[in-house]
């Protein structure tokens, strides 16, 4: 069996977009995204406000250092930081992983970069990682990403009720989906298929 780093992020680069190692430097660009859309107001993410982007940046660090995350700054074609996405609750001895704290710039959403980044993120995860399972979680309020989530071909396995809290403090019901090693060369297709749409 190949040996493979679980505790270092890679860079990842596809036509729209690039996912590489989140970093402090990264905290400017991240305030900018947040106020595109002003994602924060959305009371069911967990979007930071401006004036929280550096403390959510080094949370997301420290919890990359214990090695149960891996966090990515997400930028687009022309290089700009649009969001940020991560991979947790990581085990490797199953191989499985989440993919999720994902959020992005209003003026992204809905074009083929969330497409593309989910792909690179998958792809990495059962080709290179060699992930029995992957999954993706959402809030039940979240419809739009409920809808984006099954759009990739994941399965919707069920929703765990009152799992965490909002960042207001209301409970969560917590819808989980998944995707398994047998379903990914098809769920890969689906996203090829979905990136040549937005050629």
């Amino acid at each position: 069996m190949t040996l493979v780093d679980w505790t270092t992020p890679p860079t990842l680069r596809g036509k729209h977009v690039s996912l590489e190692p989140l970093a402090p430097a990264h905290a400017p660009g991240l305030k900018d995204a947040v106020e595109d859309g002003r994602l924060y107001d959305i009371w069911y993410t967990s979007v930071p406000a401006p004036g929280d982007v550096e403390a959510y940046v080094a949370g997301a660090l420290e919890k990359q250092a214990t090695g149960t995350q891996l966090a990515f700054t997400v930028r687009d074609a022309q290089g700009r930081i649009v969001g940020t996405t991560r991979f947790y609750e990581i085990d490797a001895n199953v191989p499985r992983l989440q993919i999720g704290y994902t959020w992005y710039a209003k003026s992204v959403q809905r074009t083929g970069l969330n497409t593309e980044a989910k792909l690179l993120l998958l792809t990495y995860a059962f080709e290179i990682l060699r992930c029995a399972a992957v999954g993706l979680q959402t809030s039940w309020f979240n419809h739009a990403s409920r809808t984006a989530i099954a759009r990739l071909g994941a399965k919707e396995e069920g929703i765990t009720r009152n799992h965490v809290r909002h960042k207001d403090g209301t409970l969560r019901d917590t819808v989980n989906f998944s995707i398994i090693e047998g379903e990914w060369p098809a769920v890969k297709l689906n996203l090829l298929a979905r990136l040549e749409q937005h050629a």
